[in-house]
Parts: structure tokens; C-alpha cells; sequence
């Protein structure tokens, strides 16, 4: 059995990634979202969430590169003193951790916080996922599943990219794979710690390695190697607009890209598309 869960983050970035996903979802292109609980078009994006139960949302925990839910003044460790704001970049994010300068308690508090947002905004999360796939790490991952927990929440993507899909990857920056394969490595713990929690996950994300570079040639190389199993494929579409410029990320001429090649998806027949919803179910 092939099943597949096409996903777009950022919901609730802007107003043109709204518009992307929704018209995307509507055209049955896009089966789930993660929506980010304190953003700019966040409200508007709970509107289209409220107003379409046959979209699976989830919560895009921010941890980096964002604003909190929780005032900063809680949040010594996680967010920066002269901003208030989460570290602007991944890289000085994951050396903090590493050296034991974040509190797992600020983590779990944060994640529960933007989780609990958006159940106040009429919202039930159908997992959790992290901006920059943060919970690939088990200093985030062990408090988000936490959190999560508490939340009600038991569903979280496995962030692992399989050795199958980066070999069909192309057009992917050498750095980059190179980044990829070393953060593979902490594939097995998360295993560990998902299955020790009771949650559940996928067979691994695809197009993690094509972020940046993944188009409608990309996109049907994957399709044509999906094997078994349950894939969640991870996506950034969006219209581009002054928002979207104004919010600073790297995929600002990569989403647009995203937004043609999914319109025009087509999955192989023996593929079933599904939300995060669908894991319960077997």
C-alpha cells in the first residue's frame, strides 16, 4: 500500500501562502498544512482551516527565525535578549543546543503554547511539526512530544529523508545533501523516542533535500519511486508578494515554483492521498 501526504508549511505566513494552500487543497493537489501560531496571516489562515475540515492542520512549532507565543520574558534560553525574538538562524540554534544552553522546559512550554493557540482559535491540530525541522533533534524533539501530548495531540513528522528519495533527488546543492546525510543520523533516536512515546509518524519525508530546488521534474522523480509505505511530502508553495519579501525567507523564488509544479500533480493510481488524520486508521 503507497500512501502519501502532501503537505505545505508556513500556513499562516502570509496572505499569498494562504491563498496557495487553500486553492491547492481545493483542487486536490494538497491534502495538509501546518499552521504557525504566531504569524502574520495566522488568523486568516484559521479562517480557511475552520472553514475546510477536509484539509488536516497541524502546528508549525517555531523555535527559530520567529516571535513567541509565550512572552519572551519567560523564555530566557529561547529567545535573544536585545530582540526578544528566537534565534534568526538554525545553525546558531542547534550549537546553543547542543551545548546545553536551551532549557527543554522553555521548549515544552513554547510548543504548548502555540499548540494551545490555535485550539483557541477553533483549530485541532492533526500533528506537530517544527520550522526547520528543529525536532530532528532530541534536546526539541523529547519536550515538543511532551507538549504535544499534554495538548492531545499524538501524531508528528518523522523529518528523515530515505536514502531512496535522495537518490532520486537531482538538481539538490552538494552542501546541502551534504547537510542532509550527516542529520540522517539522528534517524534512529527519533525512532526511538516516537515509538517509546506512542506516537504516530510516517515512513519518512520527501522532498526535504529538493527544499530550494523542487519543481515539477523533481516532484514526478519521486512519484515514480515511491515505494510501500506511508510518505509525507514536505512543500513551501506560495504566491509571491510584498508580505512574503518582507518575511525574509530564502524560498521567496522557490515557492512560486512549488505553487506551478503541484497544481499540476498528478499521483500514480495505486497512490492514496491522505492527511495526518489517516495514521490512526492504520
Amino acid at each position: 500500500m503507497k500512501r502519501l501526504i502532501v503537505n505545505a508549511d508556513d500556513f499562516g505566513l502570509t496572505h499569498g501562502v494562504n491563498r496557495a494552500i487553500a486553492e491547492l487543497h481545493r483542487s486536490g493537489s494538497l491534502s495538509s498544512a501546518t499552521l504557525m501560531s504566531v504569524a502574520h496571516a495566522t488568523s486568516e489562515a484559521a479562517d480557511i482551516a475552520r472553514a475546510t475540515t477536509s484539509l488536516g492542520v497541524g502546528c508549525h512549532v517555531v523555535l527559530v527565525d520567529g516571535v513567541s507565543a509565550l512572552p519572551s520574558s519567560q523564555l530566557p534560553t529561547l529567545t535573544e535578549p536585545d530582540t526578544g525574538r528566537f534565534r534568526k538562524t538554525l545553525g546558531r540554534f542547534v550549537r546553543d543546543l547542543m551545548l546545553g544552553k536551551i532549557r527543554p522546559e522553555e521548549v515544552e512550554a513554547e510548543a504548548f503554547a502555540q499548540i494551545d493557540h490555535l485550539r483557541s482559535l477553533g483549530v485541532t491540530p492533526t500533528h506537530v511539526d517544527t520550522h526547520k525541522h528543529t525536532h530532528m533533534f532530541p534536546g526539541v524533539l523529547r519536550p515538543l512530544l511532551r507538549a504535544a501530548r499534554q495538548a492531545g495531540v499524538k501524531a508528528v513528522r518523522n523529518p528523515f529523508e530515505p536514502a531512496w528519495s535522495l537518490r532520486v533527488t537531482f538538481g539538490a546543492p552538494l552542501l546541502r545533501r551534504t547537510q542532509v546525510h550527516i542529520l540522517n543520523r539522528f534517524r534512529h533516536t527519533f525512532l526511538g523516542h516516537v515509538a517509546e512515546s506512542r506516537f504516530q509518524t510516517t515512513s519518512g519525508s520527501i522532498g526535504v533535500l529538493a527544499t530550494g530546488t523542487l519543481d515539477s521534474e523533481v516532484i514526478r522523480s519521486l512519484l515514480a519511486n515511491l515505494p510501500d509505505g506511508t510518505w509525507e511530502l514536505v512543500t513551501h508553495p506560495a504566491y509571491n508578494d510584498t508580505d512574503l519579501a518582507a518575511a525574509g525567507t530564502r524560498l521567496l523564488a522557490s515557492r512560486a515554483i512549488e505553487l506551478d509544479a503541484l497544481s499540476s500533480i498528478a499521483l500514480p493510481p495505486d497512490v492514496e492521498l491522505i492527511d495526518f488524520r489517516a495514521l490512526s486508521q492504520g
